[in-house]
């Protein structure tokens, strides 16, 4: 058995552990062992949305962690020459309940007093509402512009549909290259000394109660141990099996979630459009007929049952792409993490249909559905759905994830943070927020009754 030695070992090399390795190298570290059975980003990192938004009410410690990503995120497409294709779109959540519309204004007046931004408020007559540019990441614009006048909605947005009320316009947001951010930063890390090690974690052992090192099977089959003083559990959706080996139940669990896109050749929404969200709960359009067989066949009536909200889209490509980026989150129960990933058969069609409720004008790909490429991955989630990132009860071993459906766009200042943990460096004021140890506050765990997600895509 051959062994090494590192400063850190990491254990996965998707986009959390490719950012903690970054990190680290930033400040330092060079003896980094990157630990990663398949290719770098291949898991999951590169079946994201690829979106990002500081867009989290009623959540300071979320707001302070996604702020500072996004600053980073900002950083390093400054210094690359913005290779990673970050944009300020934002994202436009819109509504045709009424009622929503207050639900609208707590959002917005909450995220604002947490530091998400002002409020713009946008009624009958206002001609202040500015529709954000195309391209480019500095656009004076922060917080969210909430648009309740109809009117005003159907003049920038004549796609949606007609019933729409309200929509919040979220500014500090938008989307990037996922895979060009994981790659600049890995490249990075990589020229100052992370080493990249193929293989699969076979094994974890501690000394004297402390991380001592790692078993790990090459993909040749030769076993190689990696002797280190510090261990980073960063493996996605194997995060809690990593931690069994470290004889520790990690308060997570799985879901699984897909994306599709299609050539959207209509043009129904423009190639300039932001992220659009439908916040309503629907029943899917059927025609009647098409009700009635549903109907009659057990395996199908869950079809005519009420679908979440929450079905979104956003235009993908540059020139003359046609690409729509799709996705709706129907099925959310958790599941054990399998690869390869199992499909869903109905779920291009249900998440057309859902589409079609906010954006009528997709109705006629109804008829003959555009093929599709679907991929996916797991989201692994807390119970409140704040990440997992700090020391674990093991001295010597540390844990970034638990990112669920936001990991691209909290990697920075997430990898950042685990860098500080293990470094000993000033933590922000969010750090506790997210460490493992927040489960052995009472209080705490009282107040996860009451926690809601709103903010989940």
């Amino acid at each position: 058995m051959a062994d090494q030695k590192a400063e850190v070992l990491i254990c996965g090399a998707g986009i959390a552990g490719i950012a903690a390795a970054y990190h680290l190298s930033l400040r330092g570290v060079r003896e980094v062992v990157l630990l990663e059975t398949g290719d770098p980003l291949s898991l999951t990192s590169d079946k994201s949305t690829e979106a990002y938004r500081n867009w989290w009410p009623g959540d300071p410690a979320m707001i302070g962690l996604m702020n500072r990503s996004i600053d980073l995120l900002e950083g390093i497409a400054g210094a690359s020459r913005n290779r990673i294709n970050l944009n300020r779109r934002g994202y436009l959540y819109a509504t045709a309940d009424p009622h929503n519309i207050a639900t609208l204004e707590e959002a917005a007046a909450s995220a604002a007093e947490m530091g998400a931004g002002e409020v713009r408020r946008h009624t009958a007559g206002s001609s202040r509402y500015q529709p954000s540019p195309v391209t480019g990441f500095d656009i004076g614009l922060e917080g969210a512009d909430l648009l309740t006048d109809p009117a005003l909605i159907r003049r920038h947005f004549p796609h949606l549909s007609p019933a729409t009320v309200a929509a919040v316009h979220v500014r500090r947001a938008g989307w990037l290259g996922a895979q060009q951010l994981g790659m600049w930063m890995l490249e990075q890390a990589r020229a100052a000394g992370v080493r990249l090690v193929r293989g699969q974690l076979t094994g974890l052992q501690t000394k004297a109660g402390r991380f001592a090192s790692a078993h790990v099977r090459r993909p040749d089959g030769s076993s190689l141990e990696v002797h280190s003083p510090v261990f980073v559990n960063a493996a996605g959706p194997m995060l809690q099996a990593v931690g069994e080996m470290l004889g520790l139940e990690l308060p997570v669990f799985a879901e699984r979630h897909l994306k599709m896109s299609f050539g959207e050749h209509l043009g129904v929404v423009p190639r300039e459009s932001p992220m659009l969200i439908w916040m309503d709960p629907q029943r899917l359009p059927w025609s009647e007929d098409e009700r009635q067989m549903l109907a009659e066949d057990e395996a199908t009536r869950w079809l005519l049952e009420p679908f979440p909200s929450g079905v979104h889209c956003r235009p993908d490509g540059h020139g003359d792409s046609t690409t729509l980026i799709a996705l709706f989150n129907y099925h959310v129960e958790p599941v054990p993490p399998t690869f390869p990933l199992p499909q869903d058969p109905h779920y291009a069609e249900i998440t057309l249909r859902g589409l079609s409720t906010m954006l009528p004008g997709l109705q006629p790909y109804l008829l003959k559905t555009p093929k599709p490429w679907i991929d996916g991955g797991y989201y692994l989630k807390t119970r409140e759905n704040r990440p997992l990132i700090g020391p674990l009860p093991v001295p010597g071993a540390y844990v970034i994830g638990a990112m669920s459906g936001f990991g691209i766009m909290a990697s920075s200042a997430a990898g950042e943070l685990l860098a500080a943990h293990v470094l000993g460096g000033d933590l922000p004021a969010y750090a506790p927020a997210f460490r493992l140890e927040r489960y052995q506050d009472p209080e705490y765990v009282k107040q996860l009754e009451t926690w809601g997600d709103g903010a989940q895509l």
